[in-house]
């Protein structure tokens, strides 16, 4: 009897950890659309500024620089700090919370706000610099948030999702390592399948990113934000479900 039950245990426990791995590929999937989506909103909608990839900015500072645009060309370097200030932020706010979802949290919220207001501005045509520089700069903030949450809690995701370059680069060694062995390391597949995710991811958002800002403008980023503020609710809610299992099979006896 005492056999079956810790069959019985086992079995639940592997169940609980498929389902937590399932979880993690679509929260990498979302998180990886969600920086796609807000760095197309803000390259089509702000300007040509990046609002995950910030270090692209100096690039875009460097071109228009020497191209002889106008004074707005620093609203690019701007986004380096806003970015730093975040994630010092963002630390801050893990050292003092147990809820390791509170930082998507805080940056759904902040795009949601972001959304709602450039919807209203442009809904009564009241948009000017000033507004849509502090719009801007909370999207960038919310950005540096998702980095954090990604440094910090590197399990939840399959990698970074907010920068694809070293994803890029990682996908294309497996590709090699692939081919090298000849198609019979299944880690390398199931690795490679991790980087496609955050890529595609990426990817994907960045097409509905900038279709949807080429027409609504900044007010697109209110979508993201709607889909992380569910996302954190629902992960939330199984998070605990989970926990609720695992602690409900502890209470079984041990011995045989």
């Amino acid at each position: 009897m005492l056999t079956i039950l810790h069959s019985k245990t086992s079995l639940l426990k592997q169940l609980v950890q498929i389902k937590a791995e399932k979880n993690i590929w679509f929260i990498t999937f979302i998180l990886s659309a969600i920086a796609g989506y807000c760095d197309a909103t803000t390259f089509v909608a702000a300007d040509h500024l990046f609002s995950a990839h910030v270090t692209g900015n100096f690039i875009v500072f460097a071109y228009e620089l020497v191209k002889g645009t106008d004074s707005g060309v620093w609203l690019k370097l701007g986004t380096f700090p806003v970015f730093v200030i975040s994630v010092i932020i963002g630390g801050w706010v893990v050292s003092r919370s147990a809820n390791k979802n509170m930082l998507l949290m805080v940056e759904g919220m902040v795009l949601l706000i972001s959304g709602t207001v450039a919807n209203y501005l442009k809904l009564y045509d009241t948009v000017n610099e000033g507004w849509s520089v502090l719009l801007v700069m909370m999207i960038v903030f919310a950005m540096g948030l998702q980095n954090t949450f990604g440094k910090l809690f590197s399990k939840e995701t399959l990698g970074p999702t907010t920068v694809m370059t070293g994803n890029v680069a990682q996908a294309s060694l497996d590709i090699y390592n692939m081919i090298n062995s000849k198609f019979s390391e299944p880690a390398i597949l199931l690795n490679l399948k991790k980087q496609s995710i955050l890529i595609c991811g990426f990817f994907i958002g960045s097409l509905c990113g900038a279709l949807l800002s080429n027409f609504i403008g900044l007010g697109a980023i209110v979508l993201p934000g709607i889909v992380l503020l569910f996302l954190c609710v629902n992960k939330s809610t199984l998070l605990k479900s989970n926990i609720l299992k695992v602690r409900n099979t502890d209470i079984l006896p041990d011995k045989t």
